[in-house]
C-alpha cells in the first residue's frame, strides 16, 4: 500500500525479528492511518528536502513484535506513531536540526549519536495530532556498572 509519494506500508512493517519468529507485524486501519499521518507530516517533507531516501530501521511494531525485542509497552512504534530512520550521507545530528526548526512533531529523539561521527546512531520521530514538539537525546551512560539508557532534553550532539 502506497502510503504517500515515497513512503510504502511495507516499509514500515518489515521486521527481521517478526520474520525469524513467525510474529504477526500488519498494522489494523487505526494503525494504519497513523503511519500515514507520520508519513505526511513528517518523514515526506524530510524526503523532499534532502531529496534523498529516508531509509526506515524500525516502524511499525506489533505488540508480539514489541515484546520480542523488549520494547517500551508503551511505545509509539505499536501505534503507527513513531520511525527510527537514517538519511545516508546526512548527519543524523544535521536532520534533527532541520526538523526542529522546520516540522512539527510529537517527540523527535536523537538516539545514540556519538559526536564527531555523523552517521553514528539513528533519528526517532513520532507524529499524533496533539503533537508537543518534544526534542531529546538518547545517551548511553553506565550507572553502577550497569549500562543504561539516558534521555536528557534537547538535540545534544
Amino acid at each position: 500500500m502506497q502510503l504517500t509519494e515515497h513512503f510504502h506500508l511495507s516499509e514500515f512493517t518489515n521486521s527481521q525479528t517478526a520474520s525469524r519468529l513467525m510474529l504477526d507485524n500488519m498494522p489494523n486501519d487505526t494503525e494504519t492511518k497513523a503511519i500515514r499521518l507520520l508519513c505526511e507530516n513528517v518523514l515526506e517533507p524530510v524526503r523532499v528536502h534532502y531529496a534523498r531516501p529516508v531509509r526506515i530501521s524500525s516502524g511499525y511494531r506489533s505488540e508480539a513484535v514489541n515484546r520480542a525485542i523488549r520494547g517500551s509497552r508503551t511505545s509509539q512504534h505499536c501505534k503507527g506513531e513513531a520511525a527510527d530512520f537514517e538519511i545516508p550521507g546526512i548527519s543524523n545530528v544535521d536532520v534533527c536540526r532541520w526538523m526542529e526548526a522546520h516540522i512539527n512533531y510529537d517527540q523527535l529523539i536523537l538516539e545514540f549519536y556519538t559526536p564527531g561521527i555523523p552517521d553514528s546512531g539513528w533519528v526517532h520521530v513520532s507524529y499524533r495530532h496533539s503533537y508537543r514538539n518534544m526534542e531529546l537525546t538518547a545517551q548511553r551512560v553506565r550507572i553502577n556498572g550497569i549500562r543504561r539508557t539516558r534521555y536528557v532534553p534537547g538535540i545534544v550532539a
